[in-house]
């Protein structure tokens, strides 16, 4: 049954999904892998860091800084 094809009474075909081979490499992949989650989480962390200390220096918020931003 490699084919994902199964013959039955009557010569109907019955077509299966067949599934892929999995395997395990080494080398760096896309998508949801432990790198991955490590990268955005630090990333997310610089971002929140970097929020509180605008907020710090600035005395306002990030919104507050965009707006007084306009009125330059």
């Amino acid at each position: 049954m490699k084919s994902g094809v199964v013959i039955e009474e009557g010569g109907r075909q019955n077509i299966y999904a067949v599934e892929p081979r999995m395997y395990v490499t080494d080398q760096p992949q896309f998508g949801f892998t432990k790198y991955a989650e490590l990268f955005n989480g630090r990333m997310a962390m610089i971002g929140f860091v970097s929020l509180l200390a605008l907020e710090v220096f600035t005395g306002h918020g990030v919104i507050g800084f965009l707006t007084n931003l306009s009125n330059l």
